[in-house]
């Protein structure tokens, strides 16, 4: 003997009444698992899963946002940024370009893995 769970459909008064017309003399559970269970009920597609290459790109972004703290870094520069503190030297404008970097390579491969034209 299976266990019997409870499904719960909200209607608005439009859709149920067309329901019952539909039904008839059926009760209207009855009527509703015969169609959704019927042979020829519409099946709908299932999620596309994304390729091999797409999940390998993806990886590599996750990765990389894994291993830098570009993120971080960048939360420190506006902070010092809005706090009128921060001196732009020779090593901060490297890190600063490193990071554009990075978020420019996240862009692009991450656009690609989507299948998203630049």
């Amino acid at each position: 003997m299976s266990i019997r769970t409870p499904f719960s459909m909200r209607l608005n008064e439009a859709e149920r009444q067309v329901l019952e017309e539909r039904a008839g003399a059926m009760p209207l559970a009855a009527y509703i698992k015969s169609v959704v269970l019927a042979e020829d009920a519409p099946r709908y597609r299932k999620r596309r899963t994304p390729p091999i290459a797409e999940q390998q790109l993806l990886a590599e972004v996750l990765a990389r946002l894994g291993q830098s703290r570009t993120a971080n870094n960048l939360n420190q520069i506006a902070k010092h940024l809005n706090q009128g503190t921060l001196v732009v030297d020779e090593e901060l404008e490297a890190d600063l370009k490193a990071a554009l970097a990075d978020v420019a390579w996240m862009r692009v491969t991450l656009m690609r893995a989507l299948g998203v034209s630049s």
